[in-house]
């Protein structure tokens, strides 16, 4: 298969996917369609590496990865993050829900350690896939070891709709409210002013200077600094490189170094995403259909355990703490997928329930916020910690 063929399909199935989810308005999610397609597609005619042939590879995929991470902490100013507190309790509680069901219950049914090699991945991304499936595959344990993996692939296809039934209830709750003027939609211009009044390390560069290199110019220095302070200081902390990149990005937008959303001003946000979701969606390569029935009942069982006790606690406390129950149970269905899909749905919700671009700004500042804070809270930050736990473990 030939680069412009690889990369061409691959944008065909996204592109179907974002047709049917805008035809049925959210209903179905395109990442959910896009994931369906993949699968479909590895299991008759796609060659395993077609991501890679479309020109996709691990040096790029990374490249996208650490630049996404930091882009999105420009997003979130200190003093945001300190007003997100709530939504980090509610993803940390939904975290905390998964744990106390998949190992009371799902080691009663399914064994210790099959509960223990899958709960780490449902908790967050690949990263805690991989520590868990490579300490499985050391220990000969091969059925566990697809088990990490297929649990990562396959919970996104219960949180992806079930992230767009609970944001889209909330939507529809928040614009309600916006139609009747008992919201309204904060100016971002006044934000912006004031945070522009407040006296920078680094001034704000003249309108000429932020070019496209300019601008991916001081990004890419960003997460430059992070991935080398963190690989320097992972021996001692063991946190993650990407857990520095969104950190840099919040300090260095504080600094003024870097602009609030950088790669939308470069014009760049678009083909990252892309690159990033098509990356996410080749895991699917290994979820043959046999490995799919012989771990069917563990996985199945896991996933809807797991998901069942992170509904329980995360609306339990979201109630206390002021959320709606769909926007507290949104918010620990990131542990599901992360980022980007929590941007995409947070998006496509918005963009299915608004009916001019005011609306949709407002839904998206009522709702983003918490979806990426709750998105690297459990993805990013918890899910590496609870694998470092767990594979000691097994």
């Amino acid at each position: 298969m030939s680069l412009l063929m690889a990369f061409s399909i691959v944008l065909i199935v996204l592109s179907i996917g974002d047709v049917v989810s805008a035809r049925t308005k959210a209903f179905i999610p395109s990442v959910f369609v896009a994931a369906l397609l993949f699968l479909f597609g590895f299991w008759t005619f796609f060659p395993e590496d077609i991501v890679a042939l479309a020109g996709f590879q691990t040096p790029v995929v990374y490249l996208s990865m650490y630049l996404l991470i930091t882009h999105m902490g420009t997003l979130l100013s200190v003093r945001e993050l300190a007003a997100q507190w709530r939504t980090i309790a509610i993803a940390l509680i939904g975290i905390v829900g998964i744990i106390a069901l998949t190992m009371t219950v799902g080691r009663a049914l399914f064994g210790f350690q099959a509960a223990v090699t899958a709960t780490p991945p449902l908790t967050g991304g690949i990263v805690a896939a991989i520590i868990m499936s490579e300490a499985a595959t050391e220990m000969g344990l091969e059925s566990l070891a697809v088990l990490a993996i297929i649990t990562y692939v396959m919970q996104g296809f219960i949180g992806y709709p079930l992230t767009s039934l609970m944001l889209k209830k909330e939507g529809n709750r928040l614009i309600e409210k916006f139609r009747k003027g008992e919201m309204k939609l904060e100016k971002k211009d006044e934000t912006e002013e004031t945070e522009t009044k407040k006296k920078k390390l680094f001034p704000k560069l003249p309108e000429e200077y932020q070019t496209t290199y300019v601008i991916l110019t001081k990004l890419g220095l960003t997460a430059w600094a992070a991935v080398a302070v963190g690989g320097a200081l992972e021996p001692m902390l063991g946190i993650s490189p990407f857990v520095w990149c969104l950190i840099f990005g919040v300090i260095a937008q504080e600094l003024g170094f870097v602009e609030q959303r950088p790669l939308n001003i470069s014009g760049s946000f678009g083909f990252l995403i892309t690159i990033l979701m098509a990356f996410v969606f080749a895991g699917l390569a290994r979820a043959t259909p046999n490995m799919l029935v012989e771990l069917a009942l563990p996985l199945v069982g896991i996933i809807v355990l797991g998901v069942t006790g992170m509904a329980i606690l995360s609306m339990i406390l979201g109630k206390l703490l002021g959320y709606t129950k769909e926007m507290a149970f949104a918010v620990a269905l990131t542990a599901l997928y992360g980022f980007p899909p929590n941007y995409i749905l947070t998006e496509e919700g918005a963009k299915a329930i608004a009916e001019n671009q005011e609306e949709k700004d407002f839904l998206m500042g009522e709702m983003l916020p918490q979806m990426l804070v709750g998105g690297f809270t459990t993805v990013t930050i918890a899910s590496v910690i609870i694998a470092g736990i767990f594979v000691n473990f097994l």
